[in-house]
């Protein structure tokens, strides 16, 4: 069999991903082993709580930027295969459209304006 040869690209993202795991797997035990430096305290699992913190706290720090993002690279341009719709009437019901869907799309918008929207998820976001 033959094989692909690897491009300089993925090559790069893939020491990118390795590094950001090696990094954040520092931050844990980082804070594990100062969390156990302390004498006990009334909670035994304080150790534990402050380490799945750090890492919420860095995957959170990882995962904010990417929500600023437009989900549709090619939104406003001619060539936007969201852009198409397709609608229907039944009777005198209002008329339902694919636009409904995919207009904010269509429009650029990114994950944190399109999650900002919903109730539970905003309050996170």
């Amino acid at each position: 069999m033959t094989e692909l040869a690897r491009t300089p690209r993925l090559t790069r993202v893939l020491c990118l991903a390795a590094g950001l795991t090696v990094s954040a797997t520092g931050a844990v035990l980082a804070a594990g082993s100062a969390a156990s430096a302390e004498p006990l305290q009334e909670n035994p699992l304080a150790p534990v709580t402050r380490a799945a913190d750090t890492a919420a706290g860095a995957l959170l720090a990882a995962v904010n930027p990417n929500l600023d993002l437009p989900l549709d690279p090619l939104a406003g341009t001619g060539s936007d295969p969201l852009a198409n719709s397709v609608g229907t009437q039944i009777a005198d019901f209002r008329p339902i459209s694919t636009a409904d869907l995919t207009g904010p799309i269509t429009d650029g918008a990114t994950s944190r304006e399109l999650l900002g929207g919903l109730p539970l998820v905003g309050e996170l976001v």
